[in-house]
């Protein structure tokens, strides 16, 4: 299924605090997109027989689970509803682990919206198993809402961390959409660090030859979507800087950051890695996690 042909923005809803701040920046965004919302929780009910839980007892928990699920869900409606008034929005509850629910719901959602911590069904969503399950699985791109996040700004600059593998790619399609959508700025950051750790040697490298072959990637990375999204004004900015640390300091007056689910060279390991591990909890505004089949692509 293509990126156009996918339908509803998908929220993972838990009852907790974070996850009704997803649910208001995810009904904002499905307005502007003109896309229905749909609220998804997930019940890992039991499956297996336990000899100390009958099974009259079993189908008692099972719906308990679910009627506490629903209550969240409309919760999560009401919040929606009074973030975006006119938007459709549906909610289910569905049985299984948090990870594998969203990720199926993944392959029909034009977006899937998750809060940075969670509860219940999606406890340790920030850099537990489910949240790492979901960003690296997921068909379509992922945004983690963090509880603090400010309220959704559409003119806000789109952040993205610019790398030159397909991840990389990825983002950069994701990135110059929104930005184009959302008639907003983009800002394209290449930072590479300092990987030398020889003193010696870190005194005699041309830093300046270094700043404009990295310069010249950066060109060449944003070369196809310049052309393509002409309307979008491009920050382009070079920095010496671990990637982590450029990205977080530009998410403070951003409206969201975008990075690769892995990456290449400066950005390696963006999702699973040293790069996602620190951006995620640390970033100011909203981040999206973008595989290379959730991306756009650059005609050729």
């Amino acid at each position: 299924m293509s990126v156009t042909a996918r339908t509803a923005v998908v929220v993972g809803v838990d009852g907790s605090d974070t996850a009704l701040s997803a649910v208001r920046w995810a009904a904002a965004e499905a307005e502007q997109r003109g896309a229905p919302l749909r609220l998804v929780a997930a019940v890992a009910w039991r499956t297996t027989y336990h000899p100390r839980l009958p099974a009259l007892a079993a189908e008692h928990e099972r719906q308990a689970l679910t009627r506490g699920a629903e209550q969240e869900l409309q919760a999560a409606a009401e919040v929606a509803r009074l973030t975006a008034p006119e938007l459709a929005v549906t909610t289910e509850v569905l049985g299984g682990q948090a990870s594998a629910v969203l990720r199926d719901e993944s392959a029909t959602a034009q977006l899937v919206v998750v809060g940075s911590r969670g509860r219940g069904g999606f406890t340790g969503l920030l850099l537990g198993s489910v949240s790492i399950a979901v960003a690296a699985q997921a068909v379509a791109p992922v945004v983690v809402v963090r509880g603090e996040t400010a309220p959704h700004d559409s003119a806000a600059p789109i952040v993205v961390g610019v790398d030159d593998s397909p991840h990389g790619t990825a983002a950069l399609g994701f990135a110059f959409a929104e930005a184009a959508r959302k008639r907003a700025p983009l800002v394209a950051i290449r930072a590479w660090g300092d990987p030398v750790n020889d003193p010696y040697l870190a005194g005699i490298i041309d830093w300046n030859a270094v700043e404009s072959d990295e310069r010249h990637v950066l060109d060449e990375c944003l070369a196809a979507w310049t052309g393509r999204y002409p309307e979008v004004t491009v920050e382009r900015v070079v920095l010496r800087d671990p990637p982590a640390a450029a990205l977080v300091a530009r998410s403070h007056n951003a409206g969201l950051v975008v990075v690769g689910s892995r990456g290449r060279g400066t950005l390696r390991g963006a999702l699973l890695g040293s790069v996602s591990q620190a951006v995620l909890p640390h970033a100011a505004a909203p981040v999206a996690i973008v595989r290379p089949e959730a991306g756009d692509r650059p005609e050729q």
